[in-house]
């Protein structure tokens, strides 16, 4: 919550920290570009936006097109915009990021399978898909209650917290094209939920 960044285990330079303050206006790939481009060198900003684009994708896991799906949809279903909200693949804290902290009182932890967007006006938006491995366990055949319990307690925490939290089935985004279908009509929708000037 006062912005103190611990990463426990994994590789070095695995986890990325995003270290500037987050506009007023919400986190956009711009935002995401500047800073790569600032922190590795590169002579444009579009060279730095791809690099980053290629380096999220590469942390989504690869037994689950879902939210690979989701991400690349949300980027490429419509012409691309860099002064569209970012999404953040595979988002994690354990704390608050600081434009929520007046709306968590407490420590909360995002799992790190969700994805991300930084709203206007300090709304956190986050994006769930949801696989058989929510609800079972083992082989993915069998039903698993306390799996489900924790993933639903888990939900109406960042919900009390004032994030917002929509969920896709992993089969809505198995399939590239269907992917992009469904975002092409979830993103408008979201940003005018959300006051998004684009």
């Amino acid at each position: 919550m006062d912005n103190d960044i611990e990463i426990v285990g994994g590789r070095p330079g695995a986890t990325l920290v995003y270290d500037r303050e987050i506009p007023a206006g919400g986190l956009r790939w711009r935002d995401l570009h500047s800073w790569w481009q600032d922190t590795h060198g590169f002579n444009s900003e579009s060279d730095a936006g791809e690099d980053l684009y290629q380096r999220l994708l590469r942390s989504l896991p690869g037994n689950s097109p879902g939210q690979k799906n989701l991400f690349t949809a949300y980027r490429t279903a419509r012409p691309f915009c860099a002064d569209d909200l970012a999404l953040l693949p595979r988002y994690g804290c354990t704390g608050t990021p600081r434009p929520f902290r007046n709306a968590a009182p407490k420590r909360c932890c995002v799992p790190a399978w969700t994805s991300f967007c930084c709203c206007p006006s300090g709304s956190g938006v986050v994006l769930e898909v949801d696989g058989v491995q929510h609800y079972t366990r083992g082989d993915g055949r069998t039903p698993d209650t306390a799996k489900y319990a924790d993933m639903v307690a888990a939900d109406r925490d960042l919900k009390l917290r004032g994030y917002e939290v929509f969920r896709f089935g992993h089969d809505e985004l198995k399939r590239p094209e269907d992917a992009k279908k469904l975002l092409l009509q979830f993103i408008p929708d979201m940003f005018s939920r959300f006051k998004v000037k684009l």
